[in-house]
């Protein structure tokens, strides 16, 4: 059992964004919802808590209010495979939100996300500095991860 669950703080739109983000990522499903009651927090029937999970990951979302937003401060990392899944996390999430640098993006609530290949990974940490800094350096030219570019700045 999962015993740290990452909960974010919504301003009333927790609802859409479970769907979306539910409808993203496969093994992924809402599993419970809590909704008001007649002494508020909000409108009576209303959705308070959404728990949820994503790729086995459990979430839960509040319907919060305005006080607090989102920063790159927390971001959620995603390893991919393959380009194929780094293009289709990246291009789903970047929907109606920002694309920033080396794979990070703001998705449409405000959310950070990190799409990465996880051959990244092995690659920065591969024990060679060289080989290891030329695969820096592609990545810091990057919006999005191309992995044979990384691929191409490994073998050099």
């Amino acid at each position: 059992m999962q015993t740290i669950t990452p909960f974010l703080w919504f301003d009333g739109n927790a609802e859409e964004a479970v769907a979306f983000y539910v409808a993203t990522f496969p093994d992924s499903r809402v599993t419970q919802v809590t909704r008001c009651g007649p002494g508020g927090p909000g409108p009576e029937g209303s959705v308070l808590t959404i728990s949820f999970t994503l790729r086995g990951q459990e979430f839960v979302a509040l319907n919060g209010g305005p006080a607090f937003t989102f920063s790159e401060a927390v971001s959620f990392l995603v390893r991919c495979d393959s380009q194929e899944e780094i293009d289709r996390y990246w291009d789903r999430l970047v929907e109606g939100g920002s694309p920033m640098a080396c794979g990070w993006l703001k998705d449409r609530y405000g959310l950070a996300w990190q799409i990465v290949p996880g051959v990244f990974f092995d690659m920065i940490g591969c024990g060679d500095p060289e080989r290891a800094a030329r695969v820096m350096a592609a990545m810091n030219t990057m919006v999005k991860f191309d992995v044979a570019g990384l691929e191409e700045a490994f073998a050099e």
